[in-house]
């Protein structure tokens, strides 16, 4: 099932070449599209990767998305798919045309990136496989290397557990103005359901494990099917990454996690692990830079926003070392977790984001990490009881980049994180062993959009992590994602929440905001909780009727 860079680029260049000719691979008979029964676009479109002059677009061509053989109900040969990027909705103001070529070996995905773009501006754009069209989406270039920008508005979110509820919050983070969303991991979850959300049964294909390339299609098609879920992709530019569960629960570099025995043989493991990191690229709008070979994929990149910001968007799993001390536990006296020798980043990717941040001319250097990265004590009293998945297994690595950040004078670092299913706001330190080190970053993890069920706003950990940690400012346990607003003078953080997600339809409101100004590493809070905000009225964008290609 694997597909070469080569064969993607031959297939490509097939549709394109039929296009600049005059007539587009469909109508050429060369890659025929068969008779829709059912909406081949029934995963929504996306795009994402956003540069000054153009972005990758993205969609699956899935007529029955949980086909259990995981191809979503299409015939094996290859079928053209023409796409519009324009500077309007009614597609009256075209500014670029093309055809791609949808796969079996890709599970009939595309991803066309598009150049040639004004920079810093709204495009639509929509697919059309024979004769029907997608729904339509939006997206938005990045101004200019340097160039003066004065705002900055875009959310992140993590962890989407499709059993545990309803993707509410992404109902209202379409109805935000953002220029753009992070993804920061935990997009499906691999693990089998042996029950449904309240009321609901899960069905055959979703009660094993996904272990092989069908099972870990499907649970992206099970979450892309999720109407919310395809809003918030089409009405804004996504930068994804991945963490755990888009393969194995805890896994480290060539280690795997806690899921079946027989996938800790190291040569099984590394096969899961190619199925995965296949589905995932066949799922997202990525470029073919992210294309895996095998089972590596390259995920860390950056992304710069004119002078005002870059997101350095970081891998904390596939280069890592295998967990110090244990996996999965809450450890005291693990001295192995200081080694040296121990990395979540790798050598070549610390170095990496090192050397980024003396190049970079941004007002802001902004990490997409995974798991967290301030010291999280869960004692407290005299002992120090870390767990050690995150970068508390892995103190080598984070005194040395925090002190790289201090030691090549970083204006304003600011990390933000997914994976804890918590709302925090904390200091960074350049070293933990040393109270008085300086604080020289700051940490804002977002909660889950669904992992974990309703949540509630604190509950005793909450409040042993808060007494243990005096660099931690807060802490929530509700679901929902993060709004981020930054300016050259301040970043503004709003924690959006909502009260449940167990049944559809919450409200959200903004159950704190933070504040980074200017040159003063660390948070601030600054505000009251705001009033809760119905669902907004059904959307138009993604999901209406709209004319074909002119």
């Amino acid at each position: 099932m694997d597909l070469s860079r080569r064969q993607l680029l031959r297939f490509a260049g097939a549709g394109s070449a039929a296009v600049l000719v005059g007539a587009s691979a469909a109508s050429s008979g060369v890659f025929r599209v068969p008779r829709w029964s059912e909406d081949p676009f029934s995963l929504g479109v996306a795009s994402g990767d956003p540069t000054g002059d153009g972005v990758v677009l993205w969609t699956r061509l899935a007529p029955d998305p949980f086909a259990p053989d995981g191809l979503g109900g299409m015939p094996l040969r290859p079928v053209s798919v023409e796409y519009e990027v324009a500077h309007d909705e009614g597609f009256r103001q075209v500014v670029a045309r093309g055809s791609a070529v949808a796969t079996r070996e890709l599970a009939h995905s595309v991803h066309p990136e598009v150049g040639g773009l004004a920079p810093d501006r709204w495009y639509f754009y929509r697919f059309r496989a024979g004769s029907v069209i997608s729904p339509v989406g939006r997206t938005r270039t990045a101004p200019l290397p340097g160039q003066p920008t004065a705002r900055m508005r875009f959310a992140f979110a993590s962890c989407q557990s499709w059993n545990s509820g309803y993707y509410t919050a992404y109902e209202h983070m379409s109805a935000e103005d953002l220029d753009l969303v992070v993804h920061l991991g935990d997009y499906i979850y691999e693990r089998g359901w042996n029950r449904g959300r309240v009321g609901m049964a899960p069905e055959p294909q979703f009660q094993a494990e996904a272990m092989d390339l069908a099972g870990y299609r499907l649970r992206y098609a099970q979450a892309k099917a999720e109407q919310p879920l395809r809003a918030a992709h089409a009405a804004f530019p996504w930068l994804v990454t991945m963490d755990d569960h888009e393969i194995d629960n805890n896994w480290a570099g060539d280690s795997p996690g806690l899921g079946f025995d027989i996938y800790r043989i190291p040569a099984v493991f590394r096969r899961r692990r190619a199925a995965a990191f296949q589905a995932m690229y066949e799922h997202q709008p990525l470029r073919i830079e992210q294309m895996p070979t095998g089972s590596a994929m390259h995920l860390h990149r950056r992304y710069g926003y004119g002078d005002l910001a870059e997101i350095t968007m970081i891998d904390t799993r596939q280069y890592r070392s295998k967990q110090a001390c244990g996996d999965g536990n809450t450890v005291i006296d693990c001295t192995d977790r200081f080694a040296a020798d121990r990395t979540i980043l790798g050598a070549r990717q610390r170095d990496w984001l090192i050397d980024g941040f003396a190049n970079s001319p941004a007002r802001w250097q902004i990490i997409g990490n995974q798991v967290s990265m301030a010291q999280a004590d869960q004692d407290a009293g005299p002992v120090t009881a870390v767990g050690t998945d995150s970068w508390d297994g892995y103190v080598a690595d984070r005194n040395t980049v925090l002190g790289a950040a201090a030691d090549r004078g970083v204006r304003n670092l600011v990390v933000i994180t997914g994976d804890r299913h918590q709302n925090q706001a904390a200091d960074l330190r350049t070293d933990y062993a040393d109270p008085e080190s300086p604080v020289v970053a700051s940490e804002f993890i977002g909660t889950s959009i669904s992992s974990g069920g309703d949540g509630v706003d604190m509950h005793d950990s909450g409040r042993n992590l808060l007494a243990a940690n005096p660099d931690l400012k807060f802490f929530n346990a509700q679901r929902g994602y993060v709004r981020v607003e930054l300016d050259h003078n301040l970043w503004r953080n709003d924690f959006r929440v909502v009260p449940y997600i167990r049944t559809p339809g919450a409200p959200i409101h903004t159950r704190a905001s933070f504040v980074v100004q200017d040159r003063i590493p660390g948070v601030t809070e600054t505000s009251h909780p705001d009033k809760a905000t119905p669902l907004p009225a059904p959307a138009t964008t993604a999901d209406s009727p709209n004319n074909g290609p002119r």
